[in-house]
C-alpha cells in the first residue's frame, strides 16, 4: 500500500495552492495523512475529495473549525502496521523519549509508527522503544530546507518496505 504524508500546508498563506505534482501523489497514493496545519479548510475538502481514503489532525495554526473536524490525534492501522498522527511533538531534543511514552510499546495504546509535523523539516527515526518518526516536512513552506518535502511510505507484508522524501519544489 502507498501513502503519502503531508503536513504544514499553510495554504493559502504560504502558496495559493497544491503544486500539480503533489496532486500526481495524492492520485497514486492508497492513503493520504496529513499531520496538521492546513490553515484552511478548503484544502481539507480538495484532499478529502480526491484522495482515495484521508486521515488528518489539527495544527496550531488551524481554527476551531478545522479542530473540530479533526482533533490533535487520528489513528489509523495500514496492512497490520499501526499509525498514529500528531502535529507537534516538541523540541528535537528529547523527542524520541516523550514519543516513546505517549506512543511506544509501554503506552496505553502503542503504534508503530508516528506520523508528526509542525518543524518544516523531514526527519525519519527510530526511537529506542522501536517507534518509527516520520514528518514529511512542508510541501509549500520551506523555511530553512532547501525546497518544500513530502514523504511516501510502502508497506507491505506488515511491515514499512521504503520511506522517501520527496522534494515539491515550486
Amino acid at each position: 500500500m502507498r501513502l503519502l504524508l503531508i503536513s504544514d500546508t499553510h495554504l493559502p498563506v504560504r502558496a495559493k495552492e497544491l503544486q500539480p505534482q503533489v496532486w500526481r501523489l495524492v492520485d497514486e497514493a492508497e492513503l493520504v495523512i496529513h499531520a496538521g496545519d492546513w490553515v484552511d479548510e478548503a484544502t481539507l475538502d480538495a484532499l478529502a475529495g480526491r484522495a482515495s481514503r484521508l486521515v488528518g489532525v489539527a495544527g496550531n495554526n488551524d481554527g476551531p473549525e478545522l479542530w473540530e473536524r479533526l482533533g490533535e490525534v487520528a489513528r489509523v492501522e495500514v496492512e497490520g502496521v499501526r499509525i498514529a498522527v500528531i502535529h507537534e511533538t516538541g523540541a528535537a531534543a528529547g523527542r524520541e523519549r516523550r514519543c516513546d511514552e505517549r506512543f511506544g510499546p509501554d503506552s496505553d495504546e502503542p503504534v508503530d509508527v508516528l506520523v508528526f509535523g509542525h518543524s518544516h523539516i523531514p526527519w525519519d527515526s527510530t526511537t529506542p522503544g522501536g517507534l518509527r518518526l516520520l514528518n514529511p516536512g512542508s510541501l509549500a513552506d520551506r523555511r530553512c530546507q532547501p525546497v518544500g518535502t513530502v514523504m511516501t511510505v510502502d508497506i507491505r507484508d506488515a511491515r514499512i518496505q521504503s520511506v522517501m522524501v520527496v522534494p515539491t519544489p515550486r
